[in-house]
């Protein structure tokens, strides 16, 4: 068994090239062969969001505070509240983030195949995270 003390482990800001806008990461777990689990803490200030991605077992996401906003390509992006829980399918491409006023944090849980939890794709243009929420 392994404890990990609250604040042991340093906050990290997240890469630009994956994202747009100040993204802050906190590990949660990420255990060690043969568990896959990947769960980060990602806190994304107004108007922060992810690019493109896929998982190649998908992903869940737990809304914790603020509003948030998840995308499909070609589809009007969807309005999360703390609370509300999203599964992504293996392979589906999307994007989540905070909206453009209001901050947002969640849970993010992934697991690894053969070492890898997401496929990174080309940033979400402003006209495809401004669009309409459905």
């Amino acid at each position: 068994m392994d404890i990990y003390a609250a604040g042991a482990r340093p906050s990290k800001r997240a890469r630009a090239e994956w994202f747009t806008g100040t993204v802050w990461q906190d590990p949660v777990i990420e255990a060690p062969a043969p568990a896959r689990i990947r769960a980060l803490r990602v806190a994304f200030e107004p108007g922060a969001r992810t690019a493109w991605h896929t998982h190649p077992l998908g992903q869940t996401l737990h809304v914790l505070s603020g509003l948030g906003l998840v995308g499909l390509r070609d589809a009007a992006p969807q309005l999360i509240r703390p609370g509300d829980t999203v599964w992504i399918p293996p392979g589906e491409e999307h994007w989540h983030g905070a909206t453009p006023d209001t901050a947002m944090v969640h849970l993010a849980l992934q697991e690894a195949l053969d070492g890898a939890v997401a496929d990174w794709l080309e940033q979400v243009t402003e006209a495809e995270y401004r669009r309409s929420p459905a």
